[in-house]
C-alpha cells in the first residue's frame, strides 16, 4: 500500500509504501477510493490548536510518527477478517471514522464519538490518505448507494458534523437559523439547516465569493461581518436577532459575530476549531438568556439518519475538487490559507 504520511509535525507529507494490511477478527480492509481534505486534519497536521491569548493546545502526544492523516473515507471492500458476516468483498462503503473503546458509558449509550480513549480513524489510528485503510468493524461501514462517489466521503465528517449541530437547535416554523461561515462544513451546514427547517437561513462568510454562492444555494439573506453595518442590518432583517446560530469558524470573530445576532433566550453551536479565546461579562449571560454549547461530529445512530436524508434527495450537493494523493501536502496548505472553496477529495 502507498500512504501520504506526516513525519514530522508541520512538514510536508511523504509518500511511503508499506505492506497492505491483512484484516484480523471483525476488521475489514478497505481500497479508499475517495479520501476528503478537513480544516481539523490541518490542526493534527501543525500537532495544536489555538487557545488564544499566544497559548496553544499541544496534540502531538496523541499520535505516533509516521501517522496517516484523513477521516472521510470511502472506499471498496477487499478483504474481511473470519468474524465479517455483514459486508463481503467488493461492496462500496464510506466509513464512520468516529470510534470508540467500545466499553465504557459513553460508548454504551451510543456516544463514542465523544469517548475518553478514542480510536478515531486518521486522527488516532491511522487513516485515509493511503491507497488502503483497516477499518475495525463492519458497523462502521455505512452503503452510499444513491450518493455521488467522492461527494459521499465528506458526509462522514462534514455532513455529519453539520448534521449533529443542526439537531441541537430549538427553533421556531417562523424563524431563522444563521450559518456563520462557508467553507465545506459550513456549506453542508446551509444544506442541512435548509432540509430540516422551515424557513430557508442566513448566511454569514468573510469572503463574497463564497456568500455568493450560498445566495445561490439557498440562503434566504446573506451577510458579510466585515461590513460595519452587518449586523445591525441582520438584527433589523430578523426584528431582534435569530434564535440560534451557528459557529461553523470558530475564531473570536466569527464567535463575537454570532452571539451579537442571538435574540434573547437564543443558542449559540461553536463547530469550528479556528482558535481563540472567549471573553465575555458573567452577568450577560442571564440577562441575555443565551446558551453558549459546543458540538462534535455526531453519534453512528445520527449518522444512519443523517444518510437517508441525503439518499431521500433532500441534501444538495456541495461543491469538490478532487486531486491525486500525492496533492494531499498542497491541499492541507490551500486549506490553512483559505484558498479552498467546498472540498478537496484525494483520489488515490
Amino acid at each position: 500500500m502507498k500512504s501520504e504520511v506526516m513525519v514530522e509535525y508541520g512538514k510536508p507529507l511523504e509518500l511511503v509504501e508499506s505492506p497492505t494490511p491483512t484484516p484480523q477478527e471483525s476488521e475489514v480492509l478497505l481500497k479508499v477510493t475517495h479520501c476528503g481534505v478537513c480544516h481539523s486534519d490541518v490542526h493534527i497536521h501543525d500537532g495544536h490548536f489555538d487557545m488564544g491569548g499566544g497559548n496553544q493546545l499541544d496534540v502531538r502526544s496523541l499520535r505516533q510518527l509516521p501517522f496517516t492523516l484523513g477521516h472521510e473515507i470511502e472506499g471498496e471492500v477487499v478483504a474481511v477478517g473470519p468474524d465479517v458476516t455483514e459486508v463481503k468483498i467488493g461492496d462500496r462503503r464510506v466509513a464512520y471514522p468516529w470510534i470508540g473503546c467500545g466499553q465504557c458509558p459513553t460508548c454504551n449509550r451510543g456516544e463514542e464519538q465523544l469517548c475518553g480513549k478514542p480510536r478515531n480513524l486518521g486522527v488516532h489510528v491511522a487513516g485515509g490518505y493511503a491507497t488502503h485503510v483497516i477499518v475495525p468493524h463492519q458497523r462502521y461501514l455505512l452503503d452510499y448507494t444513491g450518493i455521488k462517489s467522492g461527494l459521499a466521503a465528506t458526509y462522514m465528517c462534514s455532513g455529519l458534523t453539520a448534521y449533529g449541530a443542526m439537531k441541537k437547535l430549538n427553533v421556531s416554523d417562523e424563524e431563522r437559523v444563521l450559518v456563520v461561515g462557508l467553507g465545506g462544513v459550513g456549506m453542508m451546514g446551509l444544506q442541512f439547516a435548509k432540509a430540516m427547517f422551515k424557513q430557508a437561513p442566513l448566511a454569514a462568510d468573510v469572503d463574497t465569493q463564497k456568500l455568493q454562492s450560498a445566495k445561490g444555494t439557498g440562503a434566504y439573506e446573506i451577510y458579510n461581518p466585515k461590513d460595519s453595518d452587518a449586523l445591525k442590518k441582520l438584527l433589523k432583517d430578523t426584528n431582534g436577532g435569530v434564535p440560534a446560530a451557528v459557529d461553523f469558524v470558530g475564531s473570536e470573530a466569527s464567535l463575537k459575530f454570532a452571539m451579537g445576532a442571538v435574540r434573547k433566550g437564543g443558542q449559540v453551536i461553536v463547530v469550528g476549531l479556528f482558535g481563540g479565546a472567549l471573553s465575555m461579562p458573567i452577568p450577560h449571560f442571564p440577562m441575555r438568556a443565551i446558551s453558549i454549547g459546543g458540538t462534535y461530529v455526531g453519534s453512528l445512530s445520527e449518522t444512519h439518519e443523517m444518510m437517508k436524508l441525503v439518499k431521500a434527495g433532500k441534501i444538495d450537493a456541495i461543491p469538490f475538487e478532487e486531486r491525486p494523493l500525492e496533492a494531499a501536502s498542497k491541499s492541507l496548505d490551500d486549506l490553512r490559507h483559505g484558498g479552498v472553496m467546498g472540498r478537496v477529495i484525494l483520489k488515490p
